[in-house]
């Protein structure tokens, strides 16, 4: 079957780079720069770097390889992209189901992350009034409270509809090339302005040095293969859909490597940021590690231990807690403006609306789930956030991965990939890909699934 067309024109990126920067963008998000260093410091620090770092080689990069392979060759759509690889008429029912999986994702996802980016908006303008001195501005923004959270997760939402409006080039493409330098320009100065801080060399000893020893733990290995998965949003629809946006002429292995490494970079630089910040804190007084060497507050560190650390430095740390609750909220943007584009482009394509009106519709409806989660939080926040991302997610990725590895035959995928790396089939990673996708990442995201419910 070839590629679904309609009578909706699709845009594309206009350059590799800003495929890269704006897919990287949607895989970079609070995963990266507060989940990461969370379980890093909780599974031994560099022994847990070591294992990510392989477990985004032999895990997350071949099955990002296939996403947007499957994404390109459809030139659609999520749904429309997965039924055009089928082989025969009896995969389009699997491929519809995968779909349909794949875009409830990001749409559950958004849910909940977004009253999440919702309180990094409110601890920014917290951080701000707080060095102005308007300690009662500061504190409403930096309590929890049901009018803070809404107002929060509203702007949030804003924020991302108007960028997703405006298309891909001048909406998504344009602000990723923008919001993802100035991530790392952030990081930069944080990281230089940690690193001056009493204590921050031996958090970083412990962040780089691994204790081999450690890397055949199960809970590190199996936490290591989670977060690499998770990094780069496998199943989530977002890499189908920034797939489909990339030219036939770009070499999709190079791009997926390019995304990969640039996602991975992220998370190991906010390690180099937050493990050391966490030694600083401890060097202020500021308890981090239990009795039995477990992380204390691991849900909270971003909220907690660090404003805390960032508060008894004065007010040059004040300074810093506003850049990085502002690092935070970019990260969480180029997120969160991938998530709202999966249903916002089935519906453009499917009934040819126009984008502006499907974003603030779908953007709205999203962010009337949201509210509802607000208005229930007990409740409904940690459970929408586990059945999203320990079983939605990883159950949506392992359908696409059997469905991309068996149903689209191997000459398939090699065409589609040699349209802009002729030589793939040839290479060393052409020979083995197509077979381990087949057997070896169901296996792998299996073990994750099945890690999920233990």
């Amino acid at each position: 079957m070839g590629s679904v067309t309609n009578s909706f024109q699709r845009e594309g990126f206009s350059s590799r780079m800003g495929f890269v920067l704006a897919a990287a963008g949607a895989a970079v998000g609070l995963g990266n720069i507060w989940g990461f260093p969370t379980q890093a410091a909780s599974n031994g620090g560099g022994a847990f770097l070591f294992v990510y770092t392989v477990m985004i080689i032999v895990v997350a990069f071949p099955m990002l390889l296939l996403e947007m392979a499957i994404g390109r060759h459809g030139q659609a759509n999520p749904i429309d992209s997965l039924v055009s690889v089928g082989e025969h008429r009896s995969s389009g029912i699997f491929g519809r189901a995968a779909g349909w999986l794949s875009l409830l994702v990001p749409c559950a996802v958004m849910g909940f992350y977004s009253v999440v980016g919702g309180w990094l908006i409110c601890f920014f303008f917290g951080a701000i009034f707080e060095a102005l001195g308007a300690v009662g501005l500061a504190d409403w923004f930096k309590g929890f409270s049901f009018e803070r959270n809404v107002v929060g997760t509203l702007v949030f939402y804003w924020l991302t509809m108007l960028i997703v409006r405006s298309g891909v080039k001048q909406g998504i493409e344009k602000w990723s090339t923008r919001l993802m330098p100035a991530l790392f320009v952030l990081f930069f100065v944080l990281f230089a302005y940690i690193m001056m801080q009493q204590g921050a060399v031996e958090g970083l000893k412990h962040y780089l040095i691994p204790d081999f020893a450690k890397i055949w733990d199960r809970q590190l290995l199996l936490a290591a293969m989670g977060q690499g998965f998770f990094s780069l949003t496998i199943g989530g629809c977002s890499m189908l859909i920034y797939g489909s946006y990339l030219s036939k002429k770009e070499s999709l292995p190079k791009a997926a490597m390019s995304v990969a490494i640039v996602d991975s970079g992220v998370a190991i630089i906010a390690g180099l940021v937050v493990i050391p910040a966490m030694y600083v804190a401890m060097n202020q007084g500021v308890a981090i590690y239990a009795e039995d060497g477990s992380l204390l507050n691991s849900d909270t560190l971003v909220f907690t231990v660090l404003p805390l650390m960032f508060e008894s430095l004065g007010l040059l740390g004040q300074l810093f807690a506003i850049i990085f609750f502002l690092l935070l909220t970019i990260a969480a943007l180029t997120s969160s403006i991938s998530m709202l584009e999966c249903p916002v482009a089935l519906v453009c394509e499917r009934f040819n609306t126009k984008r502006s009106t499907t974003t603030y519709v779908l953007g709205s409806v999203i962010a009337l789930f949201s509210l509802v989660i607000v208005a229930n939080f007990g409740q409904l926040f940690g459970l929408v956030a586990m059945v999203a991302t320990q079983y939605l997610q990883p159950f949506a990725a392992l359908m696409i991965c059997l469905f991309g590895g068996w149903a689209w035959s191997r000459a398939g995928k090699m065409r589609e990939i040699e349209q802009g790396e002729p030589a793939f089939a040839t290479s060393a990673l052409g020979r083995i890909w197509p077979i381990y996708i087949k057997i070896v990442c169901p296996i792998l995201v299996g073990t994750i699934i099945w890690a999920s419910f233990l």
